[in-house]
């Protein structure tokens, strides 16, 4: 089975593009649901966070308090690697199960939905790399909108992850997402064609296929 990283920045519309590739039939696993999975209340990497970070990180019902959580390490570099220490092993472990299931199901092709697959590493773990992108003024629009978030606060979200141009220049595939929606959902139908085609990995230096 080949299987393909989606990635992106915060607001590019990695999620939309993944529910076109979803709604043409392609296996989607996603890397929140999963690190959703792997909080869940009861669970061993719930206990280390609440240790690390103290009661206050859980919320009424004992669930994570993922919005608290997020502002608290968006804002603190060393708060977000404690996090992720905790968190992403178990996540890959999620993960590697789901892609092993896929395969075993008889899939050809899958993705890997993932929001920090080069800040983690997880790009020695698919074929190719596809990075859905959009200019950094209109991912700053689309996240104070979305999120009700200040400049300065959309700002640090963004600071938290490896700038989406730099991601881009690491990619197998970029897809822009700058325009309509239906443009968007087109491109993802180009893509699985392509794929089926025979869509590789690039060679070092090569330039990337554009979408």
């Amino acid at each position: 089975m080949r299987l393909v990283g989606l990635t992106g920045g915060i607001a590019t519309g990695k999620s939309t593009f993944a529910a076109a590739l979803r709604a043409l039939g392609a296996p989607v696993v996603d890397a929140d649901a999963l690190a959703r999975a792997a909080v869940a209340p009861g669970s061993p990497a719930l206990a280390q966070i609440a240790a690390a970070f103290g009661s206050d990180v859980l919320a009424p019902d004992g669930a994570l308090d993922r919005k608290g959580m997020a502002a608290r390490v968006f804002a603190d570099a060393g708060a977000r690697a404690r996090l992720e220490a905790i968190v992403h092993p178990r996540v890959r472990q999620l993960f590697r199960a789901e892609r092993d299931g896929l395969a075993a199901a008889g899939h050809a092709l899958a993705f890997y939905d993932v929001p920090l697959l080069f800040e983690a590493g997880l790009e020695r773990e698919v074929d190719l790399v596809v990075v859905v992108w959009a200019p950094r003024e209109l991912q700053l629009a689309r996240l104070a909108a979305r999120d009700g978030l200040s400049r300065a606060e959309a700002e640090a979200r963004l600071a938290a992850q490896l700038p989406i141009d730099a991601k881009a220049e690491r990619a197998d595939a970029v897809v822009a997402n700058d325009g309509e929606r239906a443009a968007l959902e087109a491109k993802a139908a180009q893509l699985l064609a392509d794929l089926a085609g025979g869509l590789a990995r690039k060679l070092p230096n090569a330039a990337a296929a554009r979408y």
